[in-house]
């Protein structure tokens, strides 16, 4: 695998993310072919998250290589994510990055951009050219919870422990992982999660839907491989199409979906045959 350079640029201005950089940060980013592979690696803590992480997970999205059709989201050592850094709690919090407190004190519009900041570094993994795969294990408490829900699919290890702590410690969930658990469990079954922190172990993620395969822990990263390599068997140009008419599915009446079947199809029957414009 070779280090991402951001070659090409996908959406606004962008900035190279050296593997140096990354290294500081907590995160690994690879590219092979098709497939990226974005590692949090912060083992000893078990691989919380700050504002550099999402800092850099969205200049990583933004700088995304043109080929990649798969992006693996995963975890170094026993767990995927312990979700927040506890330091962003403390008055001193994360060296050079501030706290939850110095934020707090911001003035409402710099505060509000810096959350949407954190949240772009999950948005982009729902863009309709990729398809993101979360390879989960350990625990998956917060902040990694929500990582994991910002993939299109999860894989889970069988020691899988998902949490979403953010009520339990004052706080709501605001990195994009209220909407696809609500989609992915119903109402009832997402207040029940959130409301009280408990833990959403293998079985019942895969009873739920919030998990698309089970395995065992040494069988995670075969599991993920064999996946990708089953997303990549179909046509690039017909599988983005595909996720396009599914994400806007929900929000569609059956006349509207109709409709926006119909627009897909026309497009890909004179891409591959010729037609009018």
């Amino acid at each position: 695998m070779a280090e991402a350079k951001a070659p090409q640029q996908r959406g606004g201005q962008t900035e190279d993310v050296s593997a140096e950089t990354l290294a500081e940060i907590g995160l690994r980013f690879e590219v092979d072919g098709e497939i990226a592979t974005i590692t949090l690696d912060r083992p000893d803590k078990r691989n919380a998250q700050t504002f550099a992480t999402w800092s850099a997970l969205a200049r990583i999205g933004d700088s995304l290589p043109e080929q990649v059709r798969v992006v693996v989201v995963q975890g170094e050592g026993p767990s995927f994510s312990a979700g927040i850094d506890l330091r962003m709690f403390t008055p001193e919090g994360v060296p050079g990055q501030g706290s939850f407190g110095s934020a707090a004190r911001l003035d409402s519009a710099s505060f509000e951009q810096r959350i949407q900041e954190a949240q772009q570094g999950f948005r982009w993994l729902r863009r309709p050219e990729i398809v993101s795969i979360a390879a989960v294990h350990g625990h998956a408490i917060g902040a990694g919870f929500q990582l994991a829900l910002s993939c299109d699919l999860r894989i889970v290890a069988d020691d899988v422990k998902f949490c979403m702590k953010e009520p339990a410690l004052g706080l709501v969930p605001d990195l994009t992982g209220t909407k696809p658990l609500v989609e992915l469990v119903g109402l009832a079954k997402a207040i029940d999660i959130c409301l009280t922190a408990r833990f959403v172990e293998a079985d019942e993620a895969m009873r739920i839907g919030l998990a698309e395969r089970v395995v065992a822990g040494g069988d995670l990263a075969k599991a993920v491989q064999d996946k990708a390599a089953e997303l990549l068997s179909t046509n690039r140009d017909a599988a983005a199409a595909t996720k396009r008419l599914l994400q806007g599915a929900q929000s569609r009446t059956l006349e509207e979906q109709c409709a926006a079947e119909g627009a897909e199809q026309i497009k890909r029957l004179r891409a591959m045959f010729g037609g009018a414009a």
